[in-house]
């Protein structure tokens, strides 16, 4: 995705789970949602100068996949058979043609600044996501839509730092949950509706630090807690 497209998805993403338009900037999404999620480095392709993208930053080598293809077609990676006198001399043949492949994109449209991405569209600065569709800043997620900064989570529409979770919608601050809806902060619970700042429980709607309130006494406080959330910092 260009940086205008995902502007608009982070848009539309905050206007469904907050119900009030975006006042960040890219960068301040990032800063502020994705600090601590495992993200793609910026690196340089080894063959070509230009900038790439890896999960595997640990390395002097990269070359970008549809490079290391090109390579593969035009010249080979195969070379002509060397003395070898010792392991050392293994090493040093081998790291001459051993690079780092960046921007594995497998089977997927409109993905940039990202690496090990399959069956997917529209990815921006991702890592690891399998059939997934408009996915920003995120890592190890599978069948998902519309999500930002969300790690080791499936099945989830319209969701904010939703992590090791599944089938959850519209929400924000998920952990190790499921079934989760138009909810903000949930930590270990199941089937919840409507629901902030709750742990271990189930099966519930309007509840508030596990404590049950009538919908309109929630909706009042939602209010408020949004604009705690995106409050911008000084």
């Amino acid at each position: 995705m260009n940086k205008d497209e995902v502007l608009e998805n982070i848009n539309k993403i905050l206007l469904n789970i907050f119900e009030i338009e975006n006042p960040f900037t890219i960068e301040e999404i990032l800063e502020k949602f994705a600090f601590d999620v495992k993200l793609p480095k910026e690196v340089i392709d080894s063959v070509t100068k230009e900038k790439t993208w890896t999960e595997m930053e640990n390395s002097t080598n990269f070359i970008k996949q549809v490079n290391m293809e090109k390579y593969d077609e035009y010249k080979g990676w195969m070379i002509t058979k060397r003395d070898i006198k010792s392991v050392k001399d293994i090493i040093q043949i081998w790291n001459k043609i051993n690079y780092i492949t960046t921007e594995r994109i497998y089977n997927s449209e409109n993905v940039s600044e990202s690496d090990t991405i399959y069956d997917s569209n529209n990815i921006y600065r991702s890592v690891d996501l399998r059939k997934c569709k408009n996915a920003i800043f995120s890592d190890g997620c599978g069948d998902c839509e519309s999500i930002i900064a969300c790690q080791r989570t499936g099945y989830s529409t319209n969701c904010i730092r939703v992590d090791d979770s599944g089938t959850c919608s519209n929400s924000y601050n998920v952990i190790c949950s499921a079934k989760i809806v138009n909810s903000f902060f949930i930590q270990d619970c199941n089937s919840l509706y409507e629901c902030m700042f709750c742990s271990h429980i189930a099966n519930k709607r309007y509840c508030i630090a596990n404590m049950q309130f009538e919908e309109n006494e929630y909706l009042k406080i939602k209010k408020e807690v949004v604009k705690w959330i995106l409050k911008k910092s000084n």
